[in-house]
């Protein structure tokens, strides 16, 4: 039986989310304060976290960064009422593994739930190889980072796990279901846009301070390769 902890100030929210999970086949825990969920983060590791963001004390977007600062592997599903495209897309950037918008049904969050258990605990070899180098482009595992020129891109956890995945498949197109499921563990849907905004931003990152060479690659309708290209040869970017 999995366990989740669920971090959240609002007992009756908490109470059910509890039970559906209950019924779900799942043996939830509950607590509602930021200090006391990051603790049993650290010793108890659950399967799965449901972590509200506006909590009194240490808040959910601390809570994130420290866990995952500290290598704290275990999926955390975001549930909070801010649904603005930056919330969402700043609390994947710091680690978190999927994000429901307040009010939600409590039968997604059973499958959300449910998806992050199979995914299990983050592993990071697939973030401790070799080096890929790029004509001026260095992507460096060991110290999960990209660098131009040996400038430091200042990419984000989830921004440089994108780019890894995609160098991985240098010169294929690898599709936005792909990406979804490969760093964020979930299919996609008609209206999500979550790895075109990561694109976009790792897209500007890249090309902001190489002068040279586009790196990513759009194949419309589809979704995207690594394919360093010369701006004058480069495809029409999304």
């Amino acid at each position: 039986m999995s366990k989740v902890l669920i971090i959240e100030d609002d007992e009756v929210i908490a109470d059910g989310m509890s039970r559906h999970l209950v019924s779900a086949g799942f043996d939830p825990v509950w607590v509602n304060k930021g200090e006391l969920g990051l603790a049993r983060l650290r010793y108890e590791h659950p399967d799965v976290c449901v972590l509200d963001l506006m909590l009194p004390g240490l808040d959910g977007w601390k809570l994130l960064e420290t866990a995952r600062a500290e290598g704290i592997g275990t999926p955390i599903v975001v549930v909070s009422a801010r649904g603005t495209e930056h919330d969402r897309v700043h609390a994947l950037e710091i680690g978190a593994d999927d994000y429901l918008v307040k009010p939600f049904s409590m039968k997604e969050l059973v499958a959300r739930v449910r998806a992050a258990a199979r995914r299990g605990v983050r592993g990071q070899s697939d973030e401790r190889g070799e080096p890929i180098e790029a004509d001026e482009l260095r992507i460096d595992p060991l110290n999960v980072q990209a660098y131009i020129d040996g400038q430091s891109l200042e990419l984000t956890p989830t921004e440089f796990r994108l780019l890894y995945a995609l160098a991985l498949e240098r010169g294929r197109v690898v599709t936005r279901d792909e990406l979804l499921q490969k760093i964020w563990g979930r299919r996609q849907t008609r209206r999500d846009r979550t790895v075109d905004v990561f694109v976009r931003k790792l897209r500007d990152k890249l090309e902001t301070q190489s002068p040279e060479h586009t790196f990513i690659q759009t194949r419309y309708g589809v979704g995207y390769k690594f394919e360093p290209l010369t701006r004058e040869a480069s495809e029409p970017v999304a």
